[in-house]
């Protein structure tokens, strides 16, 4: 594995160009946008620096091989053509994850029972024993893709969805993804350099992504364990530095993170949560009901938060989105406001005119991650 390699981000519907940015700014060559993915090139150690800080990545793959593919001969004798054993120890588990978008396979679990049977049969033709198939929680995670009649079989690097940051030991009804939160909070403009504020927090993942980010703390900090720890070349000294190196970029931060929550079990949650990111120097959890509450700072803020969009947790949609633009214009002067919603109906009955508007995806659930933009004093008096 030395030298530079090939790799493949995975990330969430419009992400793509804030996942390049961060894969430049980490140091990766050749970044090239696709669809729900970013490609780069980089080295075994900056593998291991994507997992570990790329905030808007849900997964991190290796191609190993890329190859025609016609039929089931074609599939099992280049899988069987790798050196599998090289790549990992038999005493390890694996699973296939298969894509196949072909007139050649007619679904993807006969790609995968193909390519398991090729792997078990190199690992006994050279070891004489074989590995264990382990669908949840393997060891090793192998992706197949096959589009047309090219086949790439690459090493997910990963394992689980890199949005299982580690912190987030309770959740309440809804929780966001922390890979969403992310993003959204990126796409919102946020940097660190004011006070922050959500104002429904749940179970604190906007709050804590917010305080990350502003403090330039790996994303993954406390994450126990990657696929890429059961390769037979992992470098458990490289990996040690690459994890040292990012945390003495880590930075001061002199603003106030705060959320809100009316519920007394969110608000455990939050803090939990809070506590166990080690967090809690920089983040204030309360319990207080956002229609009822003056701001909680003064001057400049920056509000982004997830409300009910009525989908899991049933309201009345008109009054709640009547009331928070009323709220909003009364109480929050100075403010960036950002939201995100499944519900494009209620937002009309928020009563003020978005600045932005963007599409993206909650789950499976389209949404709009809008901007409302409350000035001190009128707009016009803003402008002059």
């Amino acid at each position: 594995m030395a030298g530079n390699f090939k790799m493949m981000a995975k990330t969430l519907y419009g992400f793509e160009p804030i996942l390049a940015k961060e894969l430049r700014n980490l140091g990766a060559g050749h970044v090239e946008e696709g669809v729900r993915n970013v490609t780069f090139e980089g080295d075994t150690g900056f593998m291991y620096k994507a997992n570990l800080c790329l905030r808007t990545a849900l997964k991190v793959f290796k191609p190993i091989k890329t190859f025609r593919v016609f039929n089931e001969k074609d599939l099992y004798r280049h899988i069987y053509d790798l050196d599998w054993p090289e790549i990992f120890d038999v005493g390890k588990t694996f699973a296939i994850d298969s894509i196949a978008n072909t007139e050649v396979f007619d679904n993807s679990m006969f790609v995968s029972l193909k390519t398991k049977d090729a792997i078990v049969d190199k690992f006994r033709a050279v070891v004489r024993e074989r590995p264990n198939v382990k669908t949840q929680d393997p060891d090793i995670k192998i992706n197949i893709h096959i589009y047309k009649n090219t086949c790439t079989v690459s090493l997910d690097s990963s394992g689980n969805s890199l949005h299982q940051r580690g912190y987030r030991i309770l959740t309440n009804i809804a929780p966001i993804n922390e890979v969403l939160a992310a993003g959204l909070l990126l796409k919102s403009g946020w940097d660190g350099q004011s006070d922050f504020f959500d104002p429904m927090c749940g179970s604190g993942t906007f709050l804590i992504e917010a305080a990350m980010i502003a403090c330039n703390i790996p994303a993954n900090i406390n994450r126990e364990s990657y696929a890429f720890m059961h390769w037979n070349d992992y470098d458990a000294e490289l990996h040690s530095k690459i994890v040292d190196a990012s945390l003495k970029k880590v930075r001061e931060f002199h603003h106030k993170i705060i959320g809100y929550d009316k519920a007394p079990s969110a608000v455990r949650k939050a803090q939990e949560n809070v506590d166990h990111a080690n967090l809690s120097d920089y983040i204030t959890v309360e319990r207080k009901d956002f229609f009822r509450v003056d701001k909680p700072v003064e001057g400049k803020l920056h509000m982004l938060f997830n409300p009910p969009y009525g989908e899991r947790l049933p309201i009345d949609m008109e009054i709640f989105y009547g009331k928070m633009g009323n709220t909003f214009k009364k109480i929050y002067p100075g403010t960036d406001i950002w939201l995100i919603t499944s519900n494009l109906e209620a937002l009309k009955h928020v009563g003020l005119k978005t600045s932005k508007k963007i599409k993206t995806f909650n789950g499976k659930l389209e949404a709009r991650l809008v901007k409302y933009e409350i000035y001190e004093g009128s707009k016009k008096a803003k402008h002059q």
